[in-house]
């Protein structure tokens, strides 16, 4: 069984294609980023997994049934905290419009405050926080809508160097635990290289698959691993 696949996706929007028979497939658990030129579709690729846009042609399938809003969570580009909600209640805002009850939703997202480096912040509002715990904050209400698939568009592109490091060690480690199924977009290969176990590389505009690579470094990973020649 795959977690997504993706077959022969075109898309175009008022005659230009911007997808061109794109095809891939991600088995449950696998970690795999996207990367491409600016402007190659990779936005509009995550739009047709999340269920948000319809494909011209080809499919999407998420676990096992055509791609519909709800089937995968996507955490888009900034944030998007709200900023008269506590960091609590951010977080449990995608179970509260699930219909779950607020109590219950507060309690779900309070456990996971903890893994998540925001224990002690939850009635802070998010102007409080520094970049980086916005982006875990995020993360945290993205992973709490239950879906096993998420789909993160450039998580960590806000912020500086360090911090970037910072979360992207993070990122791995609450992945090696919970293993989710996880499509990335990144302009950064070494960040794609660090994280995932697989790379897909898009072409420019009318985007086509250009390669499909395995990477073959052991897990876990950390900052040694950048100095590694393999990596290199």
């Amino acid at each position: 069984m795959t977690a997504v696949s993706v077959t022969e996706l075109r898309r175009a929007f008022d005659g230009t294609p911007v997808l061109d028979g794109i095809d891939f497939d991600i088995a449950p658990g696998e970690f795999v980023s996207v990367i491409g030129p600016s402007g190659s579709g990779k936005s509009t690729l995550f739009g047709l997994i999340a269920g948000l846009d319809t494909p011209d042609s080809g499919s999407v399938v998420v676990g096992g049934a055509p791609a519909a809003p709800g089937r995968a969570a996507l955490m888009p580009q900034k944030d998007l905290l709200f900023p008269w909600r506590s960091v609590l209640d951010n977080c449990s805002l995608g179970l509260e419009v699930q219909g779950v009850s607020r109590a219950r939703a507060r309690a779900a997202a309070r456990k996971l405050f903890p893994a998540f480096g925001l224990e002690g912040f939850e009635d802070a509002r998010p102007f409080q926080l520094s970049g980086g715990m916005r982006q875990r904050a995020a993360l945290a209400r993205t992973v709490l809508q239950d879906r096993d698939v998420l789909l993160l568009d450039e998580p960590f592109g806000a912020l500086d160097s360090l911090t970037r490091t910072d979360m992207q060690l993070w990122l791995q480690q609450v992945w090696l635990r919970d293993r989710w199924t996880v499509l990335m977009i990144t302009h950064d290969v070494r960040e794609a290289v660090l994280l995932s176990d697989r790379v897909l590389v898009l072409s420019p505009r009318p985007a086509r698959n250009r390669h499909d690579m395995r990477v073959p470094l052991a897990r876990t990973r950390s900052l040694a691993t950048l100095t590694d020649p393999e990596f290199v």
